[in-house]
């Protein structure tokens, strides 16, 4: 198992014992202490951009029967991601393979679908070398997280209003939690028919909006809603010129995709895409699991739980 010590990754090593499987993370050395692994978790590790360190660290020239991967780049930056959702990948899959090992899982992202950004060509690339490799496979590709769009709750609760790009209706989707994908991710391993395949997934429900978000989250909160409009224009205009400056500035550069990936889910949906129809389809979005992103806010209001979000989060 590779990116264990993510949330999800952490749920995945959780319900993969609990599916009776001998579990091995493979994980960063500063990483071993920040997790709470359960009973029986064999933690190794070592570097997985590093081939001879996968081979020497990781699998130890032991039998592994599957590898299961929720590795993916931090920050979606265009060298982050071809070293890590692609090159660390391959390194992966080789290593895999001169070991034995029959069987590889996948957790993708729903959004390769309309590749625009530098880490979804990566992800695509990396695909393409597992669907090829002669392995039994499964690519998961959920859509949005629970975490991904739970970032307005503590503004909201602190009276401030819920920002949203056009009227909020622009984007849909079906959000999953860290313990259904999981479980699902798990299931790969074992169920026939989710190998071979590329499989969108997405929670419980219809799809919703941010509109519909927010919403439902000032009526839990018992007040009167209050939004503020975000015009997608103005990412248009960051994007264009950090890349301007970009081409003086390096770092920059990596600002100005950052700009780009948030425009991306400010206008696309992460639902599964009908390319005949040019239309996202939330009744072809399959549905897993029990958890709603409803429950999650209940959850986050009452101070049950809190949002842990990513490196590149919008808001």
């Amino acid at each position: 198992m590779v990116g264990a010590t993510g949330t999800i990754g952490r749920a995945t090593v959780r319900a993969l014992v609990r599916h009776g499987h001998e579990v091995v993370c493979f994980v960063r050395p500063s990483s071993t202490q920040s997790t709470d692994w359960p009973a029986g978790v064999i933690v190794r590790t070592g570097d997985v951009t590093t081939p001879a360190s996968i081979e020497r660290d990781g699998l130890c020239g032991e039998r592994f029967d599957a590898v299961v991967s929720c590795l993916a780049s931090r920050t979606g930056a265009p060298r982050d991601a071809w070293a890590i959702d692609h090159q660390a990948h391959v390194h992966l899959l080789e290593a895999a393979k001169a070991a034995g090992v029959a069987q590889f899982v996948l957790l993708s992202a729903i959004c390769v679908q309309k590749p625009t950004l530098a880490f979804q060509h990566a992800k695509l690339a990396f695909e393409a070398a597992l669907m090829a490799s002669g392995l039994t496979w499964s690519i998961v590709r959920p859509t949005a997280f629970f975490k991904s769009i739970s970032g307005q709750v503590a503004r909201v609760q602190q009276g401030k209003p819920f920002l949203m790009f056009g009227d909020g209706t622009l984007t849909a989707c079906k959000p999953i939690s860290d313990d259904d994908l999981a479980e699902f991710l798990a299931g790969c391993l074992t169920d026939p028919s989710r190998q071979g395949r590329i499989l969108p997934i997405g929670g419980p429900g219809p799809a919703i909006t941010p509109r519909e978000q927010g919403e439902r989250l000032f009526a839990m909160l018992g007040r009167p809603p209050k939004f503020t409009r975000v015009p997608v224009a103005m990412l248009d205009v960051i994007a264009g010129v950090l890349g301007v400056l970009g081409r003086v500035v390096p770092p920059l550069a990596a600002k100005a995709e950052f700009a780009r990936i948030g425009r991306y889910y400010a206008t696309e949906s992460m639902l599964v895409w009908d390319a005949k129809a040019q239309r996202y389809d939330a009744e072809a979005t399959p549905s897993f699991g029990v958890d709603t992103l409803w429950d999650y806010y209940e959850q986050l209001v009452r101070g049950e739980a809190a949002a842990e979000r990513g490196e590149h989060s919008v808001f």
